[in-house]
């Protein structure tokens, strides 16, 4: 769309980029019609508006519609469980049957947090399990996705796909340490797992950490990492997470690892089943609350935990839960607060797609709505602040915007997008909107910073946003009249 007139209405927002947004277009190479921009007063006016109609790619800044959905439908306080059921009779601490752990979809469901349950069997008087270790994860009815599928790196744990039982996030962390003495790199794998292949050919130098092989060659087959090249000592320690093993290949080593070191015994495989009737119910763990979930996704841009939560909300329609049914969620729920999205497009609610879709404009009136509701503290809160922490924590620090902005941030490589909240220094807030789609993105994030930059100076110099002040939101726990 084109854009409006200085001066706005109260349905009209300033249709000129401004002077510092166009030169760092220019600088960028970009022309201002593959920016999207979409900057409103809450409970207000439009301040600029700028192809803010328009579908576009909003990269990573698709989680603030699933994370905000999410709050709102489920409620901030909502947790997934994992459960744990013997297939057979438990004697004398021994299970004669199977072993069933049921997902729930958990978002975290950690290594810590299934030891956690398993030390509860033990405790409980279980030792030995004569069986097989059944996996249920009926809960959420989706089809295993190739994790090299979208951008060929299957590797990356990133590229993980959702689960209902998603342990760990398939990961396996190694810590790359140098020995200066003998002139070595070790590098060590957590968890260990066996079936987990390392080869280290690595060599050290002298030289800068200006670079450093990070990227090994992955046998997808015999499950093996071979790290090759030379790692400069000036590096000091490094860690990266791997994802090389399948589902439930890494569910039985991780399983395996983790019962024997509590002193168990097992020797049957791992297995996909459906709980069966009659099986006895021996412990479960719940995850965190949402809202901490919800920190987690949008300040680190979780992409797997955006998924879970994503699937989670078809599960508000029917269970199992599907893509489908959380596309319909949400889309009910968008009907519901009065926001028109008819050109929203959703795939999985990460962001990490090259087909969602949607215009600037939803997104600022859902950034609206949000921060308006009872929810804003634990939405807010778990947008990165610009120059502090999350994705943001080294850009903007220094500059006017730092620790003044809760900021969502997306990329892909031919999309940036930027969306949240800037914070005058007399409490005033506009909520701020940027989206590029084109090959050129990669070079404009300075396109974005001085939208919001811009956004920052006006709501400070009051050139809009009149009768606009109001308190920083309360959560709904700390809004109650106290007794």
């Amino acid at each position: 769309m084109t854009a409006v007139a200085l001066v706005p209405t109260i349905s009209q927002g300033q249709d000129t980029l401004p002077a510092p947004v166009r030169a760092a277009l220019k600088s960028a190479g970009v022309p201002d019609t593959a920016l999207g921009v979409a900057v409103i007063e809450p409970g207000g006016r439009p301040v600029l508006m700028h192809n803010a109609q328009q579908p576009m790619n909003p990269a990573s800044v698709m989680k603030v519609v699933t994370t905000y959905a999410a709050l709102d439908i489920l409620g901030p306080a909502y947790t997934w469980r994992t459960d744990a059921y013997a297939d057979g009779p438990v004697l004398a601490g021994r299970l004669n049957g199977n072993l069933v752990l049921k997902g729930g979809g958990d978002p975290r469901l950690t290594m810590e947090n299934l030891w956690m349950l398993l030390r509860d069997l033990r405790a409980r008087g279980l030792r030995d399990i004569s069986g097989d270790l059944v996996i249920d994860r009926s809960y959420f009815q989706i089809d295993d996705i190739d994790p090299g599928q979208f951008d060929g790196e299957p590797t990356r744990p990133y590229n993980a796909g959702a689960d209902a039982f998603l342990l760990n996030f398939r990961a396996v962390r190694l810590t790359f340490v140098p020995d200066p003495q003998r002139r070595t790199i070790r590098i060590l794998p957590e968890p260990p797992l066996p079936e987990f292949g390392i080869v280290n050919r690595l060599d050290v130098n002298d030289g800068p950490c200006d670079s450093w092989p990070e990227k090994p060659v992955a046998d997808l087959v015999r499950h093996t990492l071979t790290f090759e090249g030379s790692y400069p000592l000036s590096c000091g320690e490094k860690t990266r997470h791997f994802m090389l093993l399948p589902p439930l290949d890494y569910a039985r080593g991780l399983f395996d690892h983790l019962w024997r070191g509590l002193g168990g015994s097992f020797s049957g495989r791992a297995r996909y089943d459906v709980l069966p009737s009659g099986a006895q119910w021996l412990g479960a763990i719940d995850s965190a609350p949402l809202a901490e979930i919800v920190r987690d996704i949008n300040k680190n841009s979780n992409n797997v935990m955006a998924r879970q939560v994503f699937l989670t909300l078809g599960s508000s329609v029917s269970v199992p839960a599907m893509a489908d049914k959380a596309r319909e969620a949400v889309v009910r729920w968008l009907d519901v607060k009065g926001i028109p999205a008819p050109e929203l497009n959703l795939e999985n609610g990460s962001g990490l797609s090259r087909t969602e879709q949607i215009a600037p404009v939803t997104l600022a009136r859902l950034l609206e709505n949000a921060w308006l509701s009872p929810l804003a503290a634990e939405f807010v809160s778990s947008l990165p602040l610009a120059g502090v922490d999350g994705t943001l924590k080294r850009r903007l620090a220094g500059t006017s915007v730092a620790g003044r902005a809760h900021l969502k941030t997306g990329y892909l490589d031919t999309v940036r997008g930027i969306a949240g909240y800037v914070h005058g220094a007399d409490g005033r807030v506009l909520v701020v909107v940027s989206l590029i789609n084109h090959p050129r993105a990669r070079d404009a994030v300075g396109v974005q910073e001085a939208v919001v930059a811009w956004a920052l100076d006006a709501v400070n110099q009051r050139r809009c946003c009149i009768g606009m002040q109001r308190a920083t939101p309360k959560s709904q726990s700390e809004s109650r009249t106290p007794p």
